[in-house]
């Protein structure tokens, strides 16, 4: 019997279970319990299966999202999860960590007057049980192709990207710098979102499916680097999905003293930590136990640094924000969480200047207020004069956003167009950069953005990557199946 759909009317949304804020305080586990069958199936049949799902739209991947709510609040799992799949090559690790609150359950129809459906935790869930269940399978190309793909990154983009030049049976091979495969779902993004393991299986699966990694393996002209001219000749064409690394910097007096740390370090540090890495000495002190820990910034990656000091036993743990909380860039359910954890925040305020003599031992703000909107609509923000405070910090964390690295530079390639930000430029249509043969996708050419537009990218420049070497490589010979 088929479920009816459209039952918002009678039933309430509900999240998955949320672990107490005390027990969450004490690991790095995922804060979320799995649903239940029962609660899946009710949750997904709230979907009213409207005629023009916003929900869809407002996704980058512009999964089909209706399709498998139905099919779920049906029972129809493995459906499901084909359905899902067909769209999004990770819906495991979207469903943990996508802003759903600003994407797909933001733009709901059924939000004003019923709290929207809960997308994302069914999404987790049809991927979780198809794992579960053995339906998820290696990637097996029905003809394989002699041609070779060489994309340096091992992030969603790269990964992503991999998957699909494998899936139309080219030999793929990743480069990557790290010694795992996930580049910021491994060391950016703390376990109590993502667990590592859900990374590692997808890993292990891109493995079986033929893809051929090189890891602890830099482009550029150091000893132990690969040389980028090298890697063009090694293969037909060449996908960067490096990603942006470059925190970008604050100045301001004390701004070079010891304590202050950029969010990147200080959360790899603590994901090696968890992962069962010997840090070198350097990153020793990164760590909040015990510490007054003030972090400079409002998104997504501010959440995860505040919230990774709460589970290390910091003292007091404060963001400092210069907006207020409605303006904050990150999720709000983020927000929400790290206050049950505990987190105290500091709206409409900037840092002035940090104090303190060798090492870092407070942070001076000024309050603000919201201004006019400027071009971009978003309101300005101004400094209260004679509004000065001073915040006790043993460790100040700065997670105000990444930049990209000189490519061009580090890897001796000059002619590699960038952008005035310095992105990699590529064109509209075709990912291709100044460079024939070589296409780059994520955050390198977007700038720092979401796992699930990385995710995008590197679906759609696997796409023109094929068509590329179809149009460019015609006597290229086609292998055998083997």
């Amino acid at each position: 019997m088929t479920t009816p759909m459209l039952k918002f009317i009678s039933v309430a949304q509900k999240q998955p279970e949320k672990r107490t804020a005390q027990d969450r305080r004490a690991d790095f586990n995922e804060i979320y319990e799995d649903f239940q069958p029962v609660e899946a199936t009710e949750q997904a049949s709230r979907c009213s299966q409207c005629g023009v799902p916003f929900c869809s739209v407002h996704c980058p991947l512009g999964n089909n999202i209706p399709d498998w709510l139905m099919l779920t609040a049906n029972g129809r799992l493995e459906e499901a999860y084909e359905i899902s799949s067909a769209t999004n090559t990770f819906p495991e690790i979207c469903g943990r960590i996508c802003p759903q609150d600003r994407l797909c359950e933001g733009n709901c129809v059924i939000e004003p007057g019923f709290e929207s459906v809960t997308i994302g935790a069914v999404e987790r869930y049809i991927t979780d049980t198809a794992f579960e269940n053995g339906w998820v399978k290696p990637t097996r190309p029905v003809t394989e192709r002699a041609e070779s793909v060489g994309i340096v990154g091992a992030g969603p983009a790269g990964l992503a990207a991999a998957e699909r030049l494998r899936a139309m049976g080219y030999q793929v091979h990743v480069y990557d710098r790290y010694d795992r495969v996930g580049g910021l779902l491994v060391y950016g993004i703390p376990g109590f979102k993502l667990e590592k393991e859900i990374v590692a299986r997808r890993h292990a699966l891109l493995v079986e499916s033929g893809v051929t990694f090189h890891l602890g393996q830099g482009i550029g002209s150091g000893a132990d680097e690969l040389a980028f001219a090298e890697l063009r000749n090694r293969h037909q064409a060449v996908l960067i999905a490096t990603g942006v690394y470059k925190s970008r910097e604050i100045g301001g007096p004390g701004a070079g003293l010891v304590g202050i740390e950029r969010a990147l370090d200080y959360l790899t540090a603590s994901n090696r930590r968890s992962l069962g890495d010997t840090l070198p000495d350097d990153a020793k002190a990164l760590d909040a136990a015990g510490k007054n820990v003030v972090v400079l910034g409002g998104g997504d990656t501010a959440m995860d640094c505040v919230r990774t000091a709460i589970r290390q036993g910091a003292k007091s743990v404060k963001c400092l924000y210069r907006r207020d909380k409605a303006n904050m860039p990150g999720s709000a359910r983020e927000v929400k969480n790290a206050e049950e954890e505990g987190v105290q925040f500091e709206w409409l305020a900037a840092p002035e200047a940090f104090v303190g003599d060798d090492h870092v031992t407070g942070v001076r703000a000024i309050r603000m207020k919201l201004g006019m909107a400027d071009a971009t609509g978003r309101q300005s923000v101004e400094a209260l004069e004679g509004s000065s405070f001073t915040l006790e910090a043993d460790l100040v964390i700065k997670a105000l956003g990444f930049d990209p690295e000189p490519l061009p530079q580090l890897w001796d390639a000059p002619e590699l167009g960038v952008s005035r930000w310095g992105t990699l430029k590529v064109g509209q249509d075709s990912f291709m950069t100044s460079l024939p043969g070589v296409f780059a996708a994520g955050d390198i050419v977007r700038g720092a953005s979401l796992v699930v537009w990385a995710i995008r990218d590197g679906r759609d420049a696997a796409e023109r990557i094929h068509t590329w070497i179809k149009a460019n490589a015609p006597a290229a010979a086609v292998a055998e199946q083997g």
